[in-house]
């Protein structure tokens, strides 16, 4: 998988669902008091597609082998955390809160990898 157009796909699609949050879903989500938590998985959307899209650039010239795994931890994170959000936000359903910790922990998670110097990967 190229996670550079991986990235890049994901930072397309929040930018979409931030525009359709602020444009198309204003009234939706206003009526339901939903409006900060599409922006704060729009927020976490956004900052992880970037940082997948850097860390896939990095390792394109010097793999390694923690980045490798952060991003595929933040990938998930934009799916489980983001995903639920934007899932509550528009249908409210309870069941979708548990998920979003998850989320929460899989971008933690990428983060505190790169806090550990790796070996170069082969």
């Amino acid at each position: 998988m190229n996670m550079q157009k991986t990235a890049a796909a994901m930072a397309a699609i929040g930018i979409g669902l931030g525009a359709f949050g602020a444009h198309g879903l204003e009234g939706i989500l206003e009526n339901n008091g939903s409006t900060e938590t599409w922006k704060t998985a729009v927020l976490y959307h956004l900052v992880h597609a970037v940082a997948i899209y850097f860390a896939a650039a990095i390792d394109g010239i010097r793999p390694i082998a923690h980045a490798r795994w952060a991003m595929r931890l933040w990938l998930a994170g934009i799916l489980l955390f983001s995903g639920s959000l934007y899932g509550l936000a528009l249908t409210g359903w309870g069941v979708l809160g548990p998920i979003t910790p998850l989320g929460g922990l899989a971008f933690i998670a990428g983060w505190v990898l790169l806090l550990f110097p790796a070996k170069k990967a082969d």
